[in-house]
C-alpha cells in the first residue's frame, strides 16, 4: 500500500545548525597571522605562501591518479600556516520522510539501511514495538519500502508473510535472530551468482547468519551455521564488496573491557572470513561506546572508508552519530563532535532516539547533494521516524580559512590528468588561490581567483602548469573559504 507524505511539523526546521570547528592544523613552522587590518590580510597570506614555497618532502609521493582526494585527515598534508582548520561540517536537517506506523511496525522500529538500486531507492529495516514499559508487543520482523525519489517512500503489499492472518504487507522475513538486526547490501562482485545478487547479515548472540536473494525480497540463509562467531552483534553489523580490494569487508559489534566496540574481516566468498581485527583510531581518540557503525566506502571516492558510528551514553542510554573516516579500512581518524546532536532538530534526546541509518544516497536532479537518513523517537507512544538530512557533494570535511587568512600546502604526490577541478566556497571579502609546484618544489603554475560556491570547477590559470601527469604539489592560499576536494582529470 502507498504511505501517504509526511507533513514536517514547524519546528522541523533548525535554525541553529552551524558547522563545527575541529583541530586547527598547525606545523613546527607555522605562523599565525596578527593584528591584520583587512587590506593586507591577502598580502599577508601571499607571503606566508611564498615562505611555503621550497624543496620536495623527503618520502614517496602519494599516488592520487585522477582520483578525487577529500581533506578529511592529513594524508595529503604537508604544512599549513596561519589561520585554517580542518573544520568538521554537519548535514542540513530536512524533511521526516517516514513513520514507521503500519500494525507490523511501532515505536522500536529501527537499523534502517538504504542504498539506490537502478533507478530505484530501496530501504530495508526492522519492524517492532514496545509498550510504555518497554515490553515487546510483537516480535521483529524485516520490512522493504522503495521510493523513486528517497523522498516519499511506499510499502508494496509483497504477499510473502502473513501477519495476523494477511499477507497483504511488505515484510520480507520472519526468522529468528536475524529480523532483529536484518541488514542488506546489493552485491557488485562482478563474479556473483544471480540467486546471490543481494545479502544479508543478521543475528545475536554470538552468531551472526549470512543470507541471500536474487530479487531483495525473498531471502534465505546461505548456510545454516553463523559465518561469524567473535563478537555480541546486537547492533547493526554489515558487510559490503570492496571492489577495490576484491573483496567482502564486514563490520561489527563486539565488546572490549565493558565498553561497545567495533570489529572488522575480509572474505573472499562472504562465508569463511579472515584477518580479523578490533578497529583502531589515531592517537588521542577517547575511549567510549561506539553501538552501531554505518561504515561504507564513499562512491566519489571508494579508496576512503568513511562511517557514522554511533556514541551511546549508558547512563542516559541516549545516542549520537559521529563521524570517522580510514584509508585502510582498520585505523580510522574519529572525531569528537557529534554530526546530528541529540538536541536538534526534534525528539532526538530520548533513549536510543538518533541511529544514523546506513547508506547514502544522491537523489534525482540534486547533483550537489547526498542525502543521509537518521532516525527519531525511539521508545516513545508515537511511532518511530526517519528524517533525511543533506550533506554538500564531498562537505564532511573543509579545509577552513578565516578572515586573516592562511595557507595548505599538500604533500608530494603523483597525478594523471591535464586540468585540476576543485570544490569550494569562497565567502564574501574571501579569496582563494591555487598555485602548483614541481617534484623540485619550484612554482610552475599560478590559478587565476577562485571565487564562489562550486561544487566542481575548473580551476583556470594566470600562469599555466601545462599538466600533463607526474609529481606536484598544490599550495592553497585562502581567506574566508573552504575547499572539501579536488581532482585531476584526463581531459578538459
Amino acid at each position: 500500500m502507498a504511505m501517504a507524505e509526511v507533513i514536517p511539523t514547524p519546528d522541523d526546521r533548525n535554525r541553529d545548525w552551524k558547522p563545527l570547528s575541529s583541530s586547527v592544523l598547525r606545523s613546527r613552522n607555522s605562523r599565525k597571522f596578527t593584528h591584520c587590518r583587512p587590506r593586507t590580510v591577502i598580502a599577508a597570506a601571499l607571503l606566508v605562501g611564498i615562505c611555503l614555497a621550497g624543496p620536495v618532502l623527503s618520502g614517496e609521493p602519494v599516488d592520487v591518479g585522477g582520483r578525487c582526494e577529500l581533506f578529511l585527515d592529513d594524508h595529503l598534508i604537508a604544512k599549513t600556516s596561519g589561520q585554517v582548520s580542518r573544520t568538521l561540517l554537519r548535514p542540513e536537517p530536512k524533511e521526516v520522510v517516514f513513520v514507521a506506523d503500519a500494525p507490523w511496525e511501532g515505536n522500536t522500529s529501527g537499523y534502517y539501511t538504504f542504498f539506490q538500486d537502478g533507478k530505484t531507492y530501496k530501504m530495508i529495516y526492522r519492524g517492532w514495538r514496545h509498550d510504555r514499559k518497554k515490553k515487546q508487543v510483537h516480535p521483529a520482523v524485516t520490512c522493504y519500502a522503495e521510493s523513486t525519489d528517497g523522498v516519499k517512500w511506499t510499502r508494496p503489499a509483497l504477499g510473502l508473510h502473513l501477519w495476523k492472518g494477511s499477507k497483504k504487507n511488505n515484510i520480507i522475513y520472519t526468522g529468528d535472530p536475524e529480523s532483529h538486526n536484518f541488514t542488506p547490501f546489493h552485491d557488485a562482485n562482478p563474479a556473483v551468482a544471480r540467486g546471490a545478487r543481494y545479502k544479508a547479515v543478521g543475528g545475536l548472540r554470538g552468531k551472526l547468519f549470512g543470507l541471500v536473494s536474487p530479487d531483495c525480497k525473498t531471502w534465505k540463509r546461505v548456510r545454516q551455521r553463523a559465518i561469524l562467531t567473535s563478537g555480541q552483534f546486537d547492533s547493526q553489523n554489515l558487510v559490503f564488496w570492496d571492489a577495490d580490494r576484491s573483496e567482502y569487508r564486514a563490520y561489527w559489534r563486539c565488546f572490549r573491557g565493558g565498553v561497545r566496540a567495533i570489529r572488522t574481516a575480509t572474505s573472499a566468498d562472504f562465508v569463511t572470513w579472515r584477518n580479523e581485527a578490533d578497529v583502531s583510531y589515531s592517537k588521542g581518540s577517547s575511549r567510549e561506546h561506539l553501538y552501531t557503525n554505518a561504515v561504507q566506502k564513499y562512491f566519489r571516492a571508494p579508496h576512503i572508508f568513511i562511517g557514522f558510528p554511533t556514541r551511546y551514553d549508558p547512563r542516559s542510554q541516549q545516542v549520537e552519530p559521529i563521524f570517522m573516516t580510514s584509508r585502510d579500512g582498520r585505523t580510522f581518524h574519529r572525531y569528537a563532535d557529534p554530526v546530528i546532536p541529540r538536541t536538534v532538530p526534534r525528539n532526538r534526546d530520548r533513549n536510543r532516539s538518533n541511529y544514523m541509518a546506513w547508506g547514502m544516497v544522491q537523489l534525482p536532479d540534486k547533483p550537489g547533494e547526498i542525502s543521509v537518513y537518521a532516525t527519531e523517537n525511539y521508545y516513545e507512544p508515537t511511532p518511530g521516524r526517519v528524517r533525511r538530512f543533506v550533506y554538500r557533494l564531498d562537505g564532511f570535511v573543509a579545509l577552513r580559512a578565516g578572515a586573516k587568512g592562511g595557507v595548505v600546502l599538500t604533500k608530494p604526490f603523483r597525478y594523471r590528468g591535464v586540468m585540476l577541478r576543485m570544490n569550494y566556497i569562497v565567502r564574501p571579502n574571501g579569496s582563494l588561490q591555487v598555485d602548483v609546484l614541481d617534484k623540485t618544489g619550484k612554482i610552475i603554475g599560478v590559478s587565476k581567483p577562485l571565487t564562489g560556491d562550486r561544487p566542481d570547477a575548473e580551476v583556470g590559470w594566470k600562469r599555466n602548469p601545462r599538466l600533463n601527469g607526474g609529481v606536484a604539489q598544490l599550495r592553497l592560499t585562502m581567506t574566508n573559504a573552504d575547499v572539501y576536494s579536488f581532482q585531476f582529470h584526463a581531459k578538459p
